[in-house]
């Protein structure tokens, strides 16, 4: 019950982050009295069971929240013709993406908060048989966290990075004779998760695997796939990471409350807030 009941809590967050325009107003309701939201594919939720979240919450918590339908994408770039297209009326994504979105679009905006704020944190995840490469990833985390190379690489590829131009390309360690560690890539979260045109994965992320790489001396071999495969991208073990998974950090919400079964998560190496985004037409 407990567990149920942080999910919940995890999913009235979310939805409340960043729910109102200008002024703290909502987009016109276009779907039968709620706003249609593009996310993601999540790992461990569908669309029918994060709209039933919302009415547990609303009788369990007596409060009332912003009413929005969960729509599931497979990539950005489809959410983001919905969106353009007004199949769907906002997306959520983080504030670091978003930014990079603007500089791509004008068209796109940013809501404004006023509600509570909701932070995800990433982190790896992978088969609950890898403990030894869960373990040695957790000891390269805290080394790069200690040592001030993830704060180096968060200023490098995110914070200082002119949003305008794609992230640079980040050339990956191999090592004669030692063993390959496959990683998923979606390339659905610019600058961090980030597939350039021609196929090359490169950004934040890629920057942070390519320095883990090095310290386990270890080769990083990155498999490109979209996001709503990622979990049985794992599972078949057709990539031993799934490069880009989340999980909550909040004082009442535990780390694992959003873990798969058969999945375990390394310690997060960032965190962002997450915001909802709108496509506004060009005024004639």
């Amino acid at each position: 019950m407990k567990k149920i009941f942080t999910l919940l809590m995890i999913c009235a967050l979310v939805l409340m982050t960043g729910c109102g325009g200008e002024d703290g107003k909502n987009p016109i309701d276009k779907d039968g009295g709620k706003i249609k939201l593009g996310m993601i594919t999540r790992l461990n939720a569908s669309e029918e069971n994060f709209g039933e979240f919302m009415k547990k919450i609303e009788e369990t918590l007596d409060v009332k929240i912003a009413s929005h339908k969960p729509v599931f994408f497979d990539n950005l770039n489809s959410m983001q013709a919905a969106l353009q297209s007004g199949q769907i009326d906002e997306i959520s994504t983080y504030r670091s993406v978003a930014r990079y979105m603007l500089a791509k679009e004008p068209h796109f905006e940013v809501l404004k908060d006023h509600s509570l704020e909701f932070i995800d944190s990433f982190c790896f995840a992978l088969r609950d048989d890898e403990t030894e490469l869960r373990d040695s990833l957790n000891t390269v985390i805290k080394e790069m966290k200690s040592d001030g190379t993830l704060d180096k690489l968060t200023k490098e590829y995110i914070t200082d990075i002119n949003a305008e131009n794609d992230p640079p390309a980040v050339d990956l360690p191999h090592f004669d004779s030692e063993k390959t560690i496959k990683v998923a890539v979606t390339g659905d979260l610019p600058p961090f998760d980030f597939v350039s045109a021609d196929g090359k994965p490169a950004g934040f992320n890629t920057a942070v695997l390519a320095e883990i790489g090095n310290r386990m001396s270890k080769n990083i071999e990155l498999v490109q796939i979209d996001s709503g495969a990622r979990a049985a991208a794992l599972t078949s073990q057709q990539v031993d990471v799934v490069f880009w998974a989340i999980v909550p950090v909040s004082e009442i919400i535990p780390a694992d409350s959003d873990k798969p079964d058969g999945i375990i998560l390394s310690d997060p190496y960032f965190k962002d807030k997450i915001v909802h985004m709108i496509f506004k037409e060009e005024q004639k």
